[in-house]
């Protein structure tokens, strides 16, 4: 079965601007923009408030996405998934739901400094204030200690952002 949509992907550490760079180009295209945010406040709410809160929620959402995903690939639709694409784990289950049913993807890779994400880590606290327990300097630095750059043998079409 080959589908005709194609997959939008990204990766960048914490406050890289993925949520940003997804909004950007879903509204530049006709596509569907799907959110692990938007997807785990409105299945558990309140649930989250940890590290290991995320990961236990983000596993139980991904059969459901997964179906959704390349349903709407085999419409025709690009899907832009606000999802991190972080760790070669992440990568291969996402980069899973084109390769699949033969649909075509693209990974941006945001490759900002610590600096650089630590500053709209901030700015994020005061424009989204639900998010402030979880969006610190201690939790980036927790989360980047699992973060892996892409590479290209990982069978990814990478366009790589040094700025946002």
């Amino acid at each position: 079965m080959t589908c005709t949509g194609n997959l939008i992907l990204f990766c960048g550490k914490m406050g890289a601007g993925k949520t940003t760079l997804s909004k950007a180009i879903a509204s530049k295209k006709e596509s569907v923009l799907i959110s692990e945010d938007d997807w785990l406040f409105s299945h558990y709410p309140d649930l989250i408030n940890s590290f290991e809160d995320y990961i236990k929620y983000s596993r139980l959402i991904k059969p459901f996405v997964k179906d959704l995903v390349q349903s709407i690939l085999c419409a025709g639709v690009t899907v832009v998934m606000d999802f991190p694409a972080n760790t070669i784990k992440q990568r291969k289950w996402l980069l899973s739901l084109s390769q699949e049913i033969e649909a075509e993807h693209e990974l941006f890779f945001l490759n900002m400094s610590d600096e650089q994400c630590l500053t709209h880590i901030t700015k994020r606290r005061t424009e989204q204030p639900k998010r402030a327990q979880f969006d610190t300097e201690d939790v980036f630095y927790e989360v980047t200690k699992y973060f892996e750059p892409p590479s290209a043998d990982e069978g990814l079409f990478i366009t790589e952002n040094r700025q946002i």
